[in-house]
């Protein structure tokens, strides 16, 4: 009778083992990332992603820029009349112009603007991004240069210059590069068109002046 319980358990366990081991390979089947299924998940395309992405690299350019060029404007701005050593500014025009240099090498080609183009055309066609690094380089060698020189004011005027042109550069990027429109409640709404003269408003050609009759000529005597 001692020996019942312990068989018991024995056949018990024998049975959940055969269970189980037969239920095994299903599980892991589930479980499995490897398995056809998980497959299947895992390559499921994000929609848009390319379009994402390409919104992504933008933003990583902005601060790949961006970085270096307020890691100058922090140390000359805190430096003594805003002098830097040769070397110091040196390290800071090589970072800089590398991250411009690569940001140039991303942004989209300029594209050609047919000559029957209206100037609007052209505009619009221009190459923003472009032009925006081109002016944040200049910027740069200004603000270098008076630094170097120990120009305290033209330091002061040429740090302003960068900034503006980092402001620049990031509205040139939000404009250009297909980014989604700012949704932060509170900001400023573009002025809307006047709105045009409802056909109410418009006068009726019983108000136009009428064209005065002419005379009839003579008949003439036979």
């Amino acid at each position: 009778m001692h020996h019942q319980p312990v068989r018991r358990i024995a056949t018990t366990a024998l049975c959940a083992t055969i269970i189980l081991g037969t239920a095994a390979p299903a599980i892991a089947a589930e479980s499995d990332p490897g398995s056809s299924s998980s497959v299947e998940a895992l390559r499921a395309p994000v929609p848009g992603a390319d379009a994402l992405l390409g919104q992504v690299s933008s933003l990583g350019g902005m601060s790949s820029v961006i970085t270096p060029v307020t890691d100058l404007l922090t140390e000359v701005l805190k430096a003594d009349d805003g002098k830097l050593s040769a070397e110091a500014a040196q390290k800071h025009a090589d970072a800089i112009k590398a991250a411009i240099d690569a940001a140039k090498a991303t942004a989209p080609a300029t594209t050609t603007t047919p000559k029957s183009a209206t100037p609007d055309d052209a505009k619009a066609k221009k190459d923003l991004k472009g032009d925006a690094l081109t002016a944040l380089q200049t910027a740069v060698d200004a603000l270098l240069k008076a630094s170097t020189a120990g120009d305290v004011a033209g330091v002061a005027t040429a740090a302003t210059g960068v900034i503006t042109a980092l402001v620049n550069l990031l509205a040139a990027t939000l404009l250009g590069t297909g980014l989604p429109a700012p949704t932060l409640p509170g900001l400023p709404t573009l002025p809307s068109l006047p709105a045009l003269p409802s056909a109410a408003t418009l006068p009726s050609t019983s108000t136009l002046p009428q064209t005065p009759t002419l005379p009839k000529a003579p008949a003439l005597r036979s």
